[in-house]
């Protein structure tokens, strides 16, 4: 009878309702949307690199040295010269090494200098390697290079054409003397790597022979032949990428790089820090989601309003079911019922909204920012969100509820003039 009694109130009363609902909803959609969007950034960042035990470059912070040599954000405050390099590849902990340069840029894209061992141990996503879409994954000449995915669609490049490198992120300087083939274009990645221009450390040392201090030498030319025969090995890298034997070498392995005497270097483990940048973000997460709080309780808030102005158009209808011999206990669920009615719908229509959003969306956030939204089944944390909008609700009501309650049976049928 409550149940009945319930839906056919929210019919008579359809618009309103709606208006409530869609509100609730819409908060629910803001709620569901942060925490995917927070849950999915966490997994894209720690995606970024995997099977990778250390990350070598200039002492600095962990963060700063994570943001340069892997998200290709800010840059080094030094490099780590070519001697001190070899010098760790040489540990017997070591498995694998991977060095990378950058510095230099095309088009706004950061350029990095890199060995073919980059494409064998770069991992990704769980363990993905990196393969090519078009082309090849390799330099095979001094001035190949193979780009991302996202380089190759804002250019609209295809291989085999030829593009030139400027020196400098945000120069206008370009090595137009030495142009470099584009020989492949990587697979989507959803990571920085689709914004990176690759090329070998040799092709990074053949730019810069007729530089100095960052400019060109005035009057010195040197012919792509004779360039080709020079010694181009490099006198300092960026960063490392070191793969350890066991992972039981690499606090020893670490602790022998940060105390490296013959200049001031850090090692750090890529997990540790992006543990240490969530901290620093940590804030930012916490104030977006009291936002989105704040924004749900408005919407309840928003429901205890339509609730009590139906109560004066609904009196007489009250003062009848008390006439028909319902207790105010049944008023009261009545009213309680229908608000929890009105959060079950706002509930399934905001998460019916949040998974239509993300699947209409992934694909373009994913090409635009590098971002996977996962989609997936709400977890526990998710369930109670939504249980908990659907008992505010309900709590919500229980204050017009107690009006109805104390409404008496005269005060209903009385005719106001």
């Amino acid at each position: 009878m409550l149940v009945r009694l319930a839906i056919f109130s929210l019919k008579a009363r359809a618009v309103t309702v709606s208006m409530a609902v869609l509100t609730i909803a819409l908060s629910v959609v803001l709620l569901l949307g942060v925490e995917n969007i927070r849950t999915s950034t966490r997994a894209s960042f720690a995606d970024t690199i995997s099977e990778t035990d250390l990350i070598v470059g200039a002492r600095s912070g962990p963060v700063q040295l994570l943001l340069y040599s892997i998200f290709r954000i800010g840059n080094a405050t030094n490099n780590v010269t070519w001697q001190s390099y070899e010098e760790i590849a040489a540990r017997p902990e070591v498995d694998w090494i991977v060095p990378i340069s950058l510095g230099d840029s095309h088009r706004q894209f950061r350029v990095m200098g890199t060995t073919p061992a980059f494409f064998e141990h770069y991992k990704f996503r769980g363990g993905r390697s990196l393969s090519a879409q078009v082309g090849t994954n390799r330099m095979t000449d001094l001035y190949d290079t193979v780009i991302g995915a996202d380089v190759a669609r804002t250019l609209g490049y295809e291989t085999g054409e030829l593009i030139l490198v400027a020196h400098g992120v945000a120069s206008f300087s370009e090595h137009e003397d030495q142009p470099f083939r584009v020989a492949g274009i990587l697979e989507k990645t959803g990571t920085p790597i689709d914004r990176t221009v690759i090329v070998s450390l040799e092709a990074i040392e053949a730019i810069h022979v007729n530089w100095q201090s960052g400019a060109p030498i005035p009057g010195r030319s040197t012919s792509l032949e004779d360039i080709s025969e020079l010694d181009l090995t490099p006198k300092a890298v960026t960063a490392a990428l070191i793969g350890t034997k066991s992972r039981l070498q690499v606090f020893h392995l670490q602790r022998w790089i940060n105390e490296y005497r013959a200049e001031p270097l850090l090692a750090v483990m890529p997990g540790l820090a992006l543990q240490e940048l969530w901290q620093i973000v940590g804030l930012a997460e916490t104030a977006l989601l009291a936002v989105s709080a704040m924004v749900a309780a408005t919407a309840l808030v928003g429901l205890v309003a339509l609730t009590f102005s139906g109560l004066n158009e609904r009196r007489r209808e009250m003062a009848i079911l008390r006439a028909m011999g319902a207790r105010p206990a049944t008023i009261v669920g009545l009213l309680v019922f229908e608000a929890t009615l009105i959060g079950m719908g706002a509930v399934l229509l905001g998460l019916l909204a949040t998974y239509g959003a993300l699947f209409a969306m992934r694909g373009w956030v994913d090409a635009e920012f590098a971002l996977w939204l996962a989609i997936k089944p709400p977890g526990a944390k998710e369930l109670g969100i939504l249980a908990s909008i659907v008992l505010a609700a309900a709590i919500a009501s229980l204050f017009p509820a107690w009006r109805a309650y104390r409404m008496s049976l005269a005060d209903g049928m009385m005719v106001r003039i």
